[in-house]
């Protein structure tokens, strides 16, 4: 086969092959060849800044070389056996040490499998069937985590909107929908509806920030109704602190979910939660009735349990997170300076370890509320950026461990490179 070496080549070759052209992730219009720190390259050989850090997982930047050399060490020994490995067990034991909630953890390839096993298993412990979910709130692919996830119309709560085809009435009859950051809005459905069996949160969700109260407002709810409190950290977990939000903001959930970092950029993740909610996975413990069928191919393989290990290693260091938290409010500052000295009305929204910028004069509080005023000032603003060798998504923006000096350097003449195009457009 003629090996086709251009970024358009590429790209002719996708389209071919892969709906829309891609992955179904990410622009299709740019073919990354490689990553090495803070850097990635295109199949053209142009070099960019790396703020998506593979949507989140490369906290320590690409090919740390401590990583490299666990998976190497690794992969001589076997990649993976569909059966327990001594890489795993260890992995289970960390994540249980740092992770407040956890007393045992279940391992699985993806974030979104993750998210839809704690909300099943909210619903094996309880015997209820509704979930409460918030607007905007993002908790993989499942079916019940694809309501009301960007919902095109505006409805009234606690109605369910699917944003995915082929999602069957019946899931949006047992989904209840409020709006972010408010708790009125949660003790009234708790008040009306007794059959719910958990509410499921992203502590950060998506980029908004809890209210203060409103996280630890949501534990006493729970425990008032025994209704099950989800915590997906998939995002959050071991960026925002070592022990994820949990540990940040110092409110301890039932379930948690765990992704991206734990896996070191292998697939894996995890759920996890005190012993008595996590024996519904063993049917000796809990009988067939109660018991949740659970397996995957490659949970909990060696390889991505290398992998993990070593990352939380690097990140238990001394310094990690006040390094990090220092990229974030460089980036943070540099961005909010050059947009407030050319008089364009933004709101830098998220934390130092995760944010963007909303082009509004409103706060950014809900789902509603979280928009540009006008959506192509993001366009354009993001493209200008590429074009001046920053590679970010258009809503998120990932610091990491391995950016340097000249990174920032970089970044700062793109910013201001991307305000200027604001008067050329």
């Amino acid at each position: 086969m003629q090996n086709l070496r251009t970024q358009a080549d590429w790209i002719a070759r996708a389209r071919a092959v892969l709906p829309a052209g891609g992955f179904g992730n990410f622009d299709p219009g740019i073919i990354i060849a490689r990553g090495e720190g803070s850097r990635v390259w295109d199949e053209d050989g142009r070099e960019y800044v790396d703020y998506l850090i593979g949507s989140g997982p490369m906290l320590l930047g690409h090919g740390h070389p401590e990583v490299m050399e666990a998976v190497l060490e690794q992969l001589p020994r076997g990649m993976t056996f569909f059966a327990n490995n001594a890489l795993g067990i260890e992995l289970a034991e960390a994540i249980v040490d740092a992770v407040p909630c956890c007393e045992q953890v279940r391992f699985v390839a993806s974030g979104g499998e993750a998210d839809m096993y704690a909300i099943r298993l909210a619903r094996a412990y309880t015997g209820r069937d509704k979930i409460l979910k918030f607007e905007g709130g993002y908790h993989g692919m499942s079916a019940e985590a694809q309501m009301s996830l960007a919902p095109a119309t505006r409805v009234n709560f606690p109605q369910a909107v699917p944003d995915s085809a082929g999602i069957p009435q019946g899931v949006a009859d047992n989904m209840l929908i409020a709006p972010f950051n408010d708790l009125e809005a949660v003790t009234s459905l708790l008040d009306e509806h007794p059959d719910v069996a958990a509410i499921i949160v992203e502590p950060l969700q998506r980029i908004i920030p809890a209210a203060p109260g409103f996280l630890h407002g949501l534990r006493d709810l729970c425990t008032k109704h025994t209704v099950l409190l989800i915590f997906d950290e998939i995002v959050t977990g071991f960026r925002l602190a070592f022990g994820g939000a949990q540990e940040r903001y110092g409110v301890q959930p039932d379930i948690c979910t765990l992704g991206k970092i734990i896996g070191g950029g292998f697939p894996l993740a995890a759920l996890g939660a005190r012993t008595e909610i996590m024996q519904h996975f063993d049917k000796a413990a809990v009988g067939s009735d109660r018991w949740l069928m659970q397996l995957g191919t490659l949970s909990g393989n060696p390889v991505a349990a290398a992998a993990g290990l070593k990352t939380m290693e690097v990140l238990r260091r001394p310094g990690t997170y006040d390094t990090l938290r220092a990229h974030g409010e460089a980036l943070q500052n540099m961005q909010s300076k050059a947009l407030s000295a050319a008089g364009i009305p933004h709101q830098v929204c998220g934390d130092p370890t995760l944010f963007d910028i909303y082009f509004t004069d409103q706060p950014c509080v809900d789902y509603r509320s979280a928009q540009h005023r006008d959506p192509h000032m993001n366009d354009i603003y993001n493209t200008a950026l590429r074009a001046h060798g920053v590679f970010k998504s258009p809503g998120k923006l990932y610091p990491s461990l391995a950016l340097t000096a000249e990174d920032l350097a970089l970044t700062q003449s793109a910013v201001t490179e991307a305000v200027i195009a604001f008067g050329k457009a």
